[in-house]
């Protein structure tokens, strides 16, 4: 990897609601909240940026409620950038409730099993009411593995949806960004990638990744993609989160991922921790009179024990799973700030081969 364009790099995105640090980690609140956690308490982390889902969003609360509020910002009392997925990786996840059409996807509702229509006209509605700083294109996220003649045709709908999203009425200063997919051809990827430029969008995201398939195969659908994106356009890889990933995406010019581990293994009883992960809930930890991690920072590891995390998690209390997520959190969000100084310092491939020889292995 020659190219400059496969090259760490350090960044300041500028929003709507305030600058974001690049590379940057968004913490996923996909219906308006990050799980457990206040506003405030995002602040208090240093959260840059998170993101919520159009597809959810529209379900509940809808269009009129959030509208009637003045947008997502003012209802969930958040006033720092949000990304809103466009919904487009719920014509993956819901595979079993939807119908792609060449004008968009019927979807049935999996909260009540009503049907209803959304395409690249609607989700950039919803987008602007929702008002978020980064709408992302509609798009189809096909599965690992997807034939070749399947993945043309999906890069051929995404490409035409998002000349659909670009011609639509945007929220004031709103961003948005077209989305690369392709599956793991990599002409397919280079087609969408030179397709989504000749459109022209504020950004870009790689999208079909983290889908199954292996870590090799995740990285290379990266490769493929960057090197057709402009290097002054921010460029997000969607839905990666594990940390080593994380690294050698950011080493392949990636500048901001979202991604549900983080909270996801806080309401399992799991905590991140410089090199690996706790299960906080294992009997080993019953009277364990330590912190979560030695030397941590955070509210929870300042002030509660393995102990009694384990205590709140098995007795189904709340609490637990909120400071286990006040820390995977503050985790997540010193590992960016360290990751982004050593880009700063030119020490980034000491953290990268740091990262991969700590983070391989599990915490004791």
């Amino acid at each position: 990897m020659t190219d400059s364009r496969f090259t760490a790099r350090r960044g300041r995105l500028m929003t709507a609601h305030g600058p974001v640090e690049t590379p940057a980690f968004m913490p996923v609140g996909t219906q308006g909240t990050v799980k457990t956690l206040e506003p405030r308490d995002l602040r208090e982390l240093d959260v840059g940026m998170i993101l919520s889902n159009t597809y959810h969003l529209l379900l509940r609360p809808g269009n009129e409620i959030i509208g009637t509020c003045g947008g997502l910002h003012e209802f969930m009392g958040w006033d720092g950038p949000i990304l809103t997925d466009s919904g487009g990786f719920q014509v993956f996840s819901l595979g079993h409730l939807r119908k792609i059409r060449d004008d968009g996807v019927e979807f049935q509702s999996h909260i009540d099993g009503a049907k209803f229509f959304m395409g690249p006209v609607e989700s950039m509605e919803t987008q602007r009411i929702l008002g978020s700083d980064i709408a992302m294109c509609f798009d189809e996220c096909i599965p690992y593995p997807a034939t070749h003649e399947y993945a043309c045709k999906s890069v051929d709908k995404t490409l035409l949806w998002a000349t659909l999203c670009a011609s639509q009425e945007r929220a004031s200063r709103q961003l948005l960004f077209g989305i690369v997919q392709g599956g793991v051809y990599e002409k397919l990827r280079e087609k969408c990638a030179r397709g989504l430029v000749e459109i022209g969008f504020d950004g870009y995201g790689i999208g079909g990744v983290s889908v199954g398939e292996p870590e090799d195969v995740l990285l290379k659908g990266v490769e493929d993609s960057v090197i057709y994106l402009p290097e002054k356009s921010p460029r997000y890889l969607m839905g990666v989160g594990d940390r080593v990933q994380i690294v050698e995406a950011v080493a392949r010019g990636i500048d901001m991922f979202d991604c549900v581990i983080p909270t996801r293994h806080a309401r399992n009883g799991s905590a991140f921790t410089g090199t690996g992960t706790l299960q906080v809930k294992a009997g080993r930890y019953k009277s364990d009179m330590r912190p979560v991690e030695e030397g941590c920072q955070c509210y929870c590891c300042r002030n509660f024990t393995r102990a009694y995390i384990r205590h709140l998690l098995n007795a189904g209390e709340i609490l637990g799973v909120r400071l286990l997520t006040l820390h995977n959190i503050h985790v997540y969000m010193n590992f960016m700030e360290r990751l982004r100084e050593s880009i700063e310092n030119n020490t980034f491939e000491d953290f990268r081969n740091r990262t991969k020889t700590e983070l391989r292995t599990s915490a004791a």
